[in-house]
């Protein structure tokens, strides 16, 4: 077990570091959002202090609530359901949120609108976001016989970039296929009645559609075609106002931490996670949400300072394909406070 004393002097040595590079290095655009201030974060939480969260398919509260950690935490959370990244950023916008469960895309498009929602958490896992669905009937054997077809395309939404990714990876730009703004609830409808060739889908969305449209011939890319796409990547991402309020930061610390153990219970309590999720709340047999559950694979917790590349190269796919006005830089979407929390979590 560390100590808790050299803890804290390798994790002042590493956030030394990080600021040092962060600012040192060259700025790889002018926006008007900036980079986080890197003062400590708060840890008192004053009686009252309520939080805001926004949820989809309530996967995040659920979590939060059968793993024991809602019972833990200090300050009053409240979850609000949503569907997709557009719909929790004009939430943000509203003020009506103070933290949120999102993928890879939405603090890129807070951050060219302008909106402080820096990232404060994130997972990674070892399988990918989203399976690219095939509509019943059609049959696509690997991501270069994309060519020509139909894509849902859902605009600010993870699905973004795991279909430009995809295009990339075949060699295909924009232009050699067929994409079809859709929001993000209506790409399990869209695949299902072959209003578009292919759809990005996750779970338990991918799963419903290959079994109620079996008889029809659904399918789905093969996996080792998807494969190919970038890993599965989750983030937590917080108003910039919360944060700048000390009782809702400390708030936030305190979910953060939460979240990171929460997520590790659900795997190491599968058929309880299952129960709680699957079969109650979305209604699959036990066996199909085990089988979810398996294929979404190992995860972990990065620091924030490590993923800032990986979040540039996103933010590069997205502007190379005319989807963003100008060159973000990813170091602006990060508050590196938090790798303290992370750190404290992961070691």
């Amino acid at each position: 077990m560390i100590d808790k004393i050299d803890l804290s002097k390798r994790f002042e040595t590493h956030r030394r570091a990080v600021l040092k590079a962060v600012l040192l290095a060259p700025l790889l655009g002018s926006t008007s959002v900036g980079v986080i201030a890197q003062e400590a974060l708060p840890k008192q939480i004053p009686a009252g202090t309520k939080l805001v969260v926004a949820d989809q398919n309530e996967a995040l509260q659920t979590l939060i609530r059968a793993s024991g950690v809602q019972a833990k935490l200090s300050s009053a959370v409240t979850y609000a359901n949503f569907l997709g990244g557009p719909a929790i950023l004009e939430a943000f916008r509203a003020g009506a949120l103070d933290l949120a469960t999102v993928g890879n895309t939405p603090p890129i498009q807070a951050h060219a609108a302008g909106e402080r929602i820096p990232i404060v958490a994130a997972r990674v896992s070892s399988e990918t976001d989203y399976i690219l669905a095939v509509r019943p009937g059609l049959r696509i054997n690997s991501l270069e016989e994309l060519k020509g077809k139909s894509i849902a395309y859902g605009e600010g939404t993870g699905r973004q970039p795991f279909v430009l990714n995809a295009l990339k990876l075949a060699g295909l730009t924009r232009k050699d296929v067929k994409l079809v703004p859709l929001r993000a609830a209506d790409f399990p409808d869209a695949i299902r009645t072959g209003q578009v060739d292919v759809a990005a889908l996750n779970e338990p969305h991918f799963s419903r559609y290959l079994a109620d449209f079996a008889d029809r011939g659904a399918s789905a890319l093969p996996k080792e075609q998807n494969d190919r796409l970038p890993k599965s990547l989750t983030y937590l991402y917080a108003s910039k106002k919360a944060l700048d309020d000390p009782g809702k930061a400390a708030a936030i610390r305190e979910f953060v931490a939460g979240w990171i153990d929460a997520s590790r219970w659900s795997h190491k309590n599968v058929d309880a996670w299952v129960d709680a999720y699957y079969v109650k709340r979305q209604n699959l047999k036990p066996a199909d949400g085990r089988k979810i559950v398996e294929s979404e694979g190992d995860f972990q917790f990065p620091l924030l300072a490590s993923l800032i590349a990986k979040q540039q190269s996103l933010i590069d796919v997205i502007h190379e394909a005319g989807d963003l006005p100008k060159r973000l830089d990813a170091r602006e979407e990060f508050d590196l406070r938090f790798d303290e929390v992370i750190t404290a979590k992961t070691n």
